[in-house]
């Protein structure tokens, strides 16, 4: 059944409702809230959209859109059949939320360092791929792992590890058993999600703990969720960190909150402000005019100082612009998000909103 509904999961009938209902789909876990008090977004003055915004909703099939200024609804609006409650899957935007994790638990000394490697915590890492390569290697994605990210080809190592998930398959397995290298760590920019996984593995084998728990504790409860969100996992409950967190808009919005008010929120210093700043700034060797990566975090191109973001595919976003105090989540069903210029057309209509807010 699973399988089935992975085969049919960007059917263009299916794939709006298959966003808000992944764990349909998948097996999950919750991550509990916490017993706080949910984190007040207030209401704003609401603006006035940028002119062609609404046309670009209609294109890009935007299925949620909140602007924040200074921590203030400025406007929320919700389409395609969606809203407020859906928590909607964040795709890779979830990578950043475990950058933040890590950033965490670098400062408390759970982990070393970024210059360690990644088989000091994860010894099953030894003699494959992954073999030699740094933490610092892999949260800037370059690793060197030989890995097809290409969604729309079903035989990809992307798709292939997506039918791993939906039978019960088991992640670290996928992971242990990659032995091919396109390039050396630290040599080449590539995007490949499995490096996230590994991530996570590292943050495993260094606690001890799962992934769930800490970042309920330590990312989740703190921004003062209105839901709990929840992770698909594999069929031995181990999270898909790389892309399965679901949470609400509003609740993707805090996260953003956090990061922009320098990783405090709700009188608290959550993320460390030094990570904040190292994690968000341009720091993977990418190619020249491409835009630019940080931690597992987003840096557009020819962006002013302090703007960046995490991005998922089919249109998830959480853009930040700190000197501006805007953060700005859009949650999508693009299944035409790989064509040329959307994604830059994308960047452009989030500066003008933030221009404009």
């Amino acid at each position: 059944m699973r399988l089935r509904a992975v085969n049919s999961l960007f059917d263009a009938d299916r794939i709006v409702a298959n966003f808000s209902r992944m764990d349909r789909a998948f097996l999950s876990v919750e991550l509990p809230r916490g017993n706080g008090p949910v984190m007040p977004l207030q209401e704003g003055a609401r603006m006035d959209l940028p002119e062609g915004t609404h046309d670009w909703i209609k294109a890009r099939a935007v299925t949620s859109l909140l602007v924040l200024r200074d921590g203030r609804i400025r406007h929320e609006s919700y389409h395609l059949g969606t809203d407020a409650q859906d928590r909607r899957i964040s795709w890779s935007i979830a990578k950043s939320f475990l950058s933040a994790l890590f950033g965490i638990l670098l400062d408390e000394g759970r982990i070393g360092s970024l210059d360690d490697p990644v088989t000091r915590y994860v010894p099953e890492l030894r003699g494959g791929a992954y073999d030699g390569t740094t933490i610092r290697n892999v949260l800037q994605m370059t690793s060197g792992v030989k890995f097809d990210e290409d969604y729309l080809d079903h035989d990809s190592d992307i798709n292939r590890m997506g039918r791993v998930i939906a039978l019960g398959g088991t992640m670290d397995g996928f992971a242990a058993g990659l032995q091919a290298r396109a390039s050396e760590p630290g040599e080449t920019w590539k995007y490949v999600s499995i490096d996230t996984h590994v991530i996570g593995m590292v943050i495993r084998g260094a606690t001890g703990r799962g992934i769930p728990s800490l970042m309920s504790e330590r990312v989740i409860a703190p921004i003062g969720p209105e839901r709990a969100p929840y992770y698909i996992t594999d069929g031995e409950g181990v999270a898909f960190v790389l892309g399965g967190l679901n949470m609400t808009t509003r609740d993707y919005a805090r996260f953003g909150l956090l990061y922009a008010q320098g990783g405090r929120i709700g009188g608290r210093q959550v993320v460390p402000a030094s990570w904040v700043t190292a994690s968000t700034r341009s720091s993977a060797p990418t190619a020249p005019g491409q835009a630019g990566y940080g931690l597992h975090w987003w840096i557009p191109s020819d962006s002013d100082p302090g703007v960046f973001m995490a991005r998922g595919i089919y249109g998830q976003y959480i853009y930040i612009d700190r000197p501006r105090g805007v953060v700005i989540v859009t949650t999508a069903a693009d299944r035409n998000f790989r064509e040329d210029g959307v994604h830059e057309a994308n960047i452009e209509m989030f500066r003008r909103i933030a221009e404009n807010v």
